[in-house]
């Protein structure tokens, strides 16, 4: 009998596990299938504008700034930069296509001009975004009227009609560029506050989402169409307090969200490079095409920081 049969043997008799072969090397890990990718960037458009001159009666003026996606031209030859340095080119036609119609309310003393970077953004990624100077408020008013504010509700639903007979109008440039199935309304500060006076009953039910950013309640409640709501807010803000925007978003009786931006104060974060936009203009740009674009990620009444 051979060595190699005489040692199997005493191996099975003993139970010597240690005489066993062994066991063969691992599988080499598997190499990624060739056609996995990188998730793919949203698209980003240039940006263009154009100015209009409406008024809700003879003593309401309310100019606004349109920003959308602009077509490629020879001195416009591609896509967007980062969202922190989109340029605005005036004499852009629009992109072909039709974009979803952002309203966006400025604060007290404010601007559409000062809130165009960060609107820019938005228009970038593929949105109308129109920008209205209020009457009483906007910096350069004159005279000022801070408590005119009750009346820019009022205002802005007069702006959103006037943007949805635009859309129809065969004679308008932007004619089949703005998509008014759903409509969202943003704002800053008092334009926050303006926002939430426009969810009242009997709004429009293209009206479907807003945001509030560093806003507080108008008087009244929600009421009318059910929207999402996504509340902004820094948790150093010293003009408006926080406890005011979670005050506003426990009135919300619908789908709805509240993000803290850590650190930032009540204005700043509006303005690129400043510390909480890149975290604002993030958050707005994804609840804006979750909602507009019919997706369902916020559907939860639960707070988030």
């Amino acid at each position: 009998m051979g060595r190699k049969v005489i040692a199997a043997a005493l191996c099975a008799v003993l139970g010597l596990a240690s005489c066993a072969s062994p066991p063969p090397p691992p599988p080499p890990p598997a190499s990624p299938s060739p056609s996995a990718s990188p998730p793919v960037e949203p698209a980003r458009f240039p940006v263009g504008s154009r100015q209009v001159a409406w008024s809700r009666g003879a003593d309401r003026p309310l100019r606004t700034l349109l920003l959308f996606p602009a077509a490629t031209t020879a001195d416009n030859p591609g896509p967007a930069p980062a969202p922190a340095a989109v340029p605005i080119r005036r004499a852009a036609p629009p992109r072909t296509g039709s974009y979803p119609l952002v309203l966006f309310s400025h604060g007290l003393h404010g601007s559409p001009e000062g809130y165009s970077a960060a609107a820019a953004s938005w228009a970038a990624a593929g949105f109308v975004v129109a920008l209205p100077a209020y009457p009483y408020t906007n910096h350069s008013a004159d005279p000022y009227r801070r408590r005119d504010m009750v009346n820019q509700p009022a205002d802005a639903a007069y702006l959103l009609r006037k943007l949805i007979a635009v859309a129809a109008d065969p004679g308008d440039p932007l004619y089949g560029h703005i998509d008014t199935t759903r409509v969202a309304a943003v704002g800053h500060s008092a334009g926050g506050f303006t926002t939430t006076g426009l969810f009242r009953a009997g709004h429009d039910r293209r009206l479907v989402a807003g945001v509030v950013i560093a806003g507080w309640m108008a008087p009244g409640k929600f009421g009318g169409a059910p929207a999402r709501l996504l509340f902004v807010h820094a948790d150093n803000d010293k003009v408006i307090p926080i406890a005011d925007g979670r005050a506003a978003y426990a009135q919300a009786p619908w789908p709805k969200k509240f993000v803290v931006l850590p650190g930032a104060t009540h204005a700043a974060f509006m303005h690129p490079g400043e510390p909480g936009y890149t975290a604002m203009d993030r958050t707005v740009t994804a609840f804006l095409r979750q909602t507009l674009g019919g997706h369902s990620a916020f559907t939860t009444n639960a707070a988030s920081s």
